[in-house]
């Protein structure tokens, strides 16, 4: 049976997988005029984005650490009954939302490069 702090996980992961391409949608700020074809350059340099995943490579390592930090000091100070599943469980959580976090900021990074290569003065 899933416990209420178990079940608060929940809306956070479905948060993390609803703002998957979010990154891909940014507009960077760009310095002096844009030509004509700004609309089209930042369409391919956003669809280049959103090609990457919504977590990184590292997402898995960040939500065992997460994990594996929250459950153990957990098991150390206040072990009683599932806290520490339900510890490890939201340290998990922690780890994935980092993770997609910085998968976001990544996409965006991506759009900026692919503009600038592009020949637009972005500022940011």
């Amino acid at each position: 049976m899933l416990r209420p702090k178990t079940i608060a996980v929940l809306p956070l992961i479905g948060l993390i997988a609803a703002c998957a391409n979010s990154g891909a949608n940014y507009t960077p700020v760009i310095d002096g005029p844009v030509g004509p074809n700004f609309n089209a350059d930042l369409a391919a340099c956003q669809n280049l984005a959103a090609q990457q995943g919504a977590f990184d490579s590292n997402t898995g390592a960040a939500a065992a650490t997460g994990a594996a930090v929250a459950g153990g000091g957990t098991a150390i100070f206040a072990n009683e009954g599932t806290n520490v599943r339900d510890a490890a469980l939201i340290g998990a959580a922690a780890g994935v939302a980092g993770g997609a976090l910085q998968q976001q900021a990544n996409k965006e990074a991506i759009i900026r490069n692919c503009m600038r290569g592009r020949g637009y003065r972005v500022v940011g």
